[in-house]
């Protein structure tokens, strides 16, 4: 049983009776009242999750215990009921928080699963602000950025690697997800925070001075050598070594590197004693380790010593629900870099970066956003500063040659735009799920995710629009 709270205020009788008799079905805990001011006592009675408000009350205005319970407590989730009349009140209602609308006479299952998507919406929310306040501060150049469900889960996986401190962790992902971000965030809300967070990129460095630079050396230990010098184990004692492009490191320095993670102890080249190593090891990589560990290209020992903390960062393209949220902190941050003031980007041209498939991940993104910034003059991101590949991409999914037609022949708020004649939402809908399969090539599992609905709302969706072929 959920535990959630239901409170259904509408004035007609058969509508509450039907309404809680479908909640209590489903599990949820109800309450219901027929009037404003009985609704005002039973919220702060009650304190419901979720109230499915009618528009029109006897003695009061659905709009305006709206703006009462949000006021109250902004966590609220609403859904508004409406008559298909007053369309326009319930779009007001959207823009004053309300979470979704339902219009008489409406399907119960509808009801059902448009309160179950807002409340898992809302959980996932407070999730993730928890998650962010537990990985509060910043990790010097970005932060990370994301409130999808993938995301989430990478905080979850930073929070738990700081906390019991795991001497061991590999992180995977494409080029440009943001391998160090990860790495950065477990050792500042680690315990180790205060001590050293040293980083190699294990590829830049020559083999012959790739040891060296790790284990130091003693005087004399080769010709060159006319001091001591430590190297980055012992540098960040008692921190983090961050080991980027693992999979580039020879065969010959693995065998090293995991004598270090199973003994806790190294020697400098031309030592003659062991050194006590206390430092936790992050790796990271773009390639495939198990297949390079069957060709005989990595360690399998190594590769089992370093997995027992993975962490898999997705691409742009499979948490593309990000994009508005990431170019709005880097706007952000580039503003405060550049001295400018820009507010945005444009409708369009937002329509373009969530077209795009950004092979070149976050980090392309940061790029493009960064490029357009010193070339706009105007105070919101226009399309005329990106890429070729960018604009082609939206105008590919747009189905036109050019993404301006009919721009002043609709209403534009965010990416939606609201054509001049008006458009059915079930025709809306329709087209959304269709995108998403045919983007996700027909996984019903990420496209129930791009969407932030379940797989199960989705299949019902497919067999409302006689999608299932």
């Amino acid at each position: 049983m959920t535990s959630k709270r239901v409170l259904v205020v509408d004035d007609e009788h058969l509508i509450r009776w039907s309404l809680v008799k479908a909640l209590d079905g489903a599990g949820y805990q109800t309450e219901a009242a027929e009037t404003g001011a009985e609704a005002r006592a039973k919220c702060q009675d009650f304190r419901p999750h979720a109230v499915l408000l009618d528009l029109c009350l006897p003695d009061a205005s659905g709009t305006d215990l709206l703006q009462e319970f949000k006021a109250d407590d902004k966590d609220l989730v609403v859904i508004m009921i409406t008559a298909y009349s007053d369309a326009d009140s319930a779009v007001s209602a959207l823009k004053m928080g309300a979470a979704d609308y339902v219009g008489k006479p409406f399907d119960l299952e509808d009801v059902l699963h448009s309160l179950e998507q807002a409340l898992e919406k809302q959980r996932l929310q407070d999730e993730n602000a928890y998650f962010r306040r537990v990985l509060k501060g910043k990790i010097e150049n970005d932060n990370l950025v994301g409130n999808c469900p993938a995301m989430i889960k990478i905080y979850k996986l930073i929070k738990v690697a700081a906390d019991v401190d795991a001497k061991t962790v590999l992180i995977t992902g494409a080029s440009g997800t943001g391998k160090e971000l990860v790495a950065r965030g477990i050792h500042m809300h680690s315990s180790r925070s205060k001590e050293p967070f040293i980083d190699v990129n294990c590829a830049a460095i020559p083999e012959s001075l790739l040891e060296n630079e790790l284990f130091g050396h003693e005087r004399g230990a080769y010709t060159d050598a006319s001091q001591k010098q430590k190297g980055i184990f012992e540098m960040a004692q008692g921190g983090t070594v961050f080991l980027d492009e693992i999979g580039d490191m020879p065969i010959a320095m693995q065998a090293k590197v995991l004598k270090v993670i199973e003994n806790r102890r190294y020697r400098r080249l031309g030592g003659s004693s062991d050194i006590l190593s206390d430092t936790r090891i992050v790796a990271a990589t773009n390639q495939d380790l198990p297949l390079m560990v069957k060709e005989g290209k990595f360690r399998a020992d190594l590769y089992y010593r370093l997995n027992v903390m993975p962490i898999v960062l997705p691409s742009l393209l499979e948490r593309k629900m990000d994009i508005p949220q990431l170019t709005a902190y880097f706007i952000n941050r580039f503003n405060g870099e550049y001295g400018r003031n820009i507010e945005g980007v444009d409708a369009q041209t937002m329509h373009f970066l969530m077209a795009y498939d950004w092979p070149g991940n976050v980090r392309e993104l940061r790029n493009a956003i960064e490029r357009a910034m010193m070339l706009e003059r105007s105070s919101s991101l226009t399309s005329q500063h990106f890429s070729s590949e960018i604009i082609d991409a939206g105008k590919l999914e747009s189905g036109v040659d050019g993404a301006e037609e009919g721009v002043e022949d609709c209403f534009a708020m965010g990416q939606i735009r609201l054509p001049k004649d008006g458009i059915s939402l079930d025709e809306v809908e329709k087209q959304l799920i269709q995108l998403a399969l045919k983007r996700w090539d027909g996984n019903q599992t990420k496209a129930a995710e791009c969407l932030r609905m379940s797989r199960d709302t989705l299949r019902y969706r497919m067999k409302k629009y006689d999608l299932h072929k």
